[in-house]
């Protein structure tokens, strides 16, 4: 029988990390949003720091288009399409109604215009022809979009068609356009900027952004916005300030200016009251944790990934972080088994966790290290 010693809890000194402003008065309540819901999130923590109805079903209108294009990235990356490729389009395209690239049936059109097209033009005729171009048909690129939606844990949304047109069996929700657009950014940073395009001409025909933010805030550098008469006007926005970097979604509003004004004030209220900074940095050594029964007696832990926090800018001097080793070490330990789980905390809320590793392998140790180590246990239980 081996003896093992009960498990452990580490308080970590994660105040020392923090260079931050001294503690002062409350964060007051995030503005209320004149529309159907809305959501404000913080990008590398995914801490939610302002909601309303986010969890309602709603008409996604033209933010369909993000997973649109979330999907043809995804296949370029794969490698099912190239970036040089050129997209076809069909009478069905071309005779998409909504909001158009102006897209003439029968041409060639290079894929990366295509995507710039649906990005800055909301064409919904350059939807149905990427859409063929990468499925074969707009309804096999339908399912490719809904296997993405399940994959990015997209409980509450469902598409039916690739541009956001009014379909029976289309909806989505704030929170889940916010994850959506958090995934288009981490994922394809090299692409992001095409959010950010003010303008875009083709055919002759020049069409601006309809984003308002880009003109309105400069730190603003996407996404999309959407629009029908059942879903009002939505805006989807993203902004980065001083290293942080927020995603707002303002659904169900009246007017583009409102979806516009809305947005404007979730961004400015969280970037006001809280501010992100990284913890610690992924494979940074944190602790050593005792390992029974292996050729040495400690293995040193560390995080997997880096480790990202939000906190209301007054609140530094709150923190605390704990180190939980549920189960005690015994050789063989391998590099990078999970063995423990870090907690970040503010007044009883969990801000975040993490998953502890190690940073190399112990193996079993000869037999006098075992013999010693079985002693060992049993006077320290």
């Amino acid at each position: 029988m081996i003896h093992c010693p009960t498990p452990f809890r580490w308080l970590l000194p994660a105040l020392l990390l923090l260079a931050l402003p001294a503690a002062g008065s409350a964060v007051p309540e995030p503005p209320s949003v004149e529309g159907h819901s809305a959501f404000l999130m913080d990008l590398r923590s995914e801490r939610v720091l302002a909601s309303q109805a986010e969890t309602e079903a709603w008409h996604p209108a033209s933010l369909a288009k993000l997973m649109t294009l979330y999907t043809a990235f995804t296949a370029l990356e794969e490698g099912l399409i190239s970036p040089d490729d050129k997209v076809r389009v069909s009478k069905e395209a071309w005779r998409t109604k909504g909001s158009r690239m102006f897209l003439e049936a029968g041409s060639e059109v290079p894929l990366q215009r295509i995507l710039k097209g649906i990005a800055v033009q909301s064409g919904n005729d350059a939807c149905v022809a990427l859409a063929e171009h990468v499925a074969g048909s707009e309804q096999a690129f339908v399912e490719l979009m809904n296997e993405h939606a399940r994959e990015l844990g997209l409980e509450d949304t469902r598409f039916a068609n690739a541009t956001g047109l009014p379909t029976e069996g289309m909806q989505t929700t704030a929170r889940d356009m916010a994850h959506l657009s958090a995934a288009l950014i981490r994922e394809f940073q090299d692409r992001y900027p095409m959010f950010a395009v003010r303008k875009m001409t083709h055919n002759e025909v020049t069409q601006y952004n309809r984003n308002r933010l880009l003109w309105w805030d400069e730190s603003v550098d996407g996404l999309k916005t959407g629009h029908t008469e059942a879903a009002g006007y939505s805006l989807v926005a993203s902004a980065e300030r001083e290293g942080m970097r927020l995603v707002s979604v303002v659904m169900g509003t009246d007017s583009e200016r409102a979806r516009a004004k809305e947005s404007q004030e979730l961004l400015d209220y969280g970037f006001r009251h809280f501010r992100t900074f990284k913890l610690y940095k992924a494979g940074e050594p944190l602790h050593e944790v005792r390992v029974w029964k292996g050729d040495r007696d400690n293995v040193r832990v560390t995080l997997p990934q880096d480790l990202y926090v939000t906190l209301p800018r007054n609140q530094r001097d709150r923190l605390e972080v704990t180190l939980d080793f549920s189960t005690p070490l015994t050789a063989p330990v391998a590099q990078g088994a999970d063995v423990g789980r870090l907690t970040a905390s503010l007044e009883d809320r969990t801000l975040a966790t993490a998953p502890l590793t190690t940073l190399e392998e112990v193996p079993t140790g000869g037999f006098f290290r075992r013999t010693l180590d079985t002693f060992r246990a049993w006077f320290t239980e």
